[in-house]
């Protein structure tokens, strides 16, 4: 994995994932980072993540917007991602950040698929200070288990070796990686929890956060109107949410 700092240097970092690090203008001591994760098929560079990146600075947070297992410039192919991997993925970033002593506390803001692995992620650290969940994706274990995942229909009990999801293929594996996800290790975190979502999200309905922010002891939800589940339309509605609850965890 390589860095890339706000003046665009790089510097190496172990791992085969491709991220960019942004930091807020000097002013000494240290400050908190938000670890901005993108979902199925996207990647770093995606408008609504840099906008995301852009709040960061402007607000005081440092951010860190990776290019997960079989994505963007990411090391590995589609096909053989799964959502162990991005979460192995997602704690050894945290692992560097927090060795690194640069930080104030630690945040995860995932998008789609990217959100239930980050609070996936968070469950098994715990010392996180917060979670951004934007669109989660959190049906895809059940979906899995089911044999109704991204809209296929296929015998769960015999999973198939590859599927086509959206003109990608992707290997059996996957699937049988998300029927091992259990919904306790989904809600496992106990911390800070915030979701946004899009009441006219085509891909997940607002309905899956409306339950589940009732399942965290500690969660909100902010609802914005009218938006793909991409944030396409108006993305500075999300971004203000999250920037409102960002500022109200310090």
């Amino acid at each position: 994995m390589y860095s890339e700092d706000a003046a665009g240097r790089s510097e190496e970092m172990p791992s085969a994932l491709k991220s960019i690090t942004e930091s807020p203008a000097a002013g000494g001591g240290k400050v908190p980072l938000l670890i901005i994760l993108h979902g199925l098929t996207g990647y770093k560079e995606e408008p609504h993540l840099a906008a995301l990146a852009d709040m960061c600075r402007e607000i005081g947070f440092a951010s860190l917007r990776p290019d997960l297992y079989g994505h963007g410039e990411s090391g590995g192919s589609f096909r053989e991602h799964d959502l162990r991997k991005w979460i192995a993925e997602i704690r050894e970033l945290v692992s560097e950040a927090r060795a690194g002593a640069l930080y104030s506390g630690i945040y995860l803001c995932g998008h789609s698929q990217g959100a239930l692995c980050a609070l996936i992620a968070a469950g098994k650290e715990q010392d996180i200070a917060g979670v951004i969940a934007l669109a989660p994706a959190l049906k895809i274990p059940e979906q899995a288990r089911k044999g109704t995942l991204f809209g296929l229909s296929f015998d769960p009990e015999h999973v198939p070796d590859e599927a086509v999801v959206w003109d990608k293929v992707l290997s059996g594996n996957y699937i049988r990686e998300a029927q091992s996800v259990c919904p306790e290790e989904v809600t496992a975190y106990k911390g800070p929890v915030l979701f946004v979502h899009s009441d006219a999200d085509e891909r997940v309905p607002v309905s899956v956060s409306e339950e589940a922010v009732k399942a965290f002891g500690n969660a909100q939800i902010v609802i914005t109107h009218g938006d793909t589940h991409d944030f396409d339309l108006h993305p500075e509605e999300m971004t203000k949410a999250v920037r409102k609850w960002l500022l109200s965890q310090l």
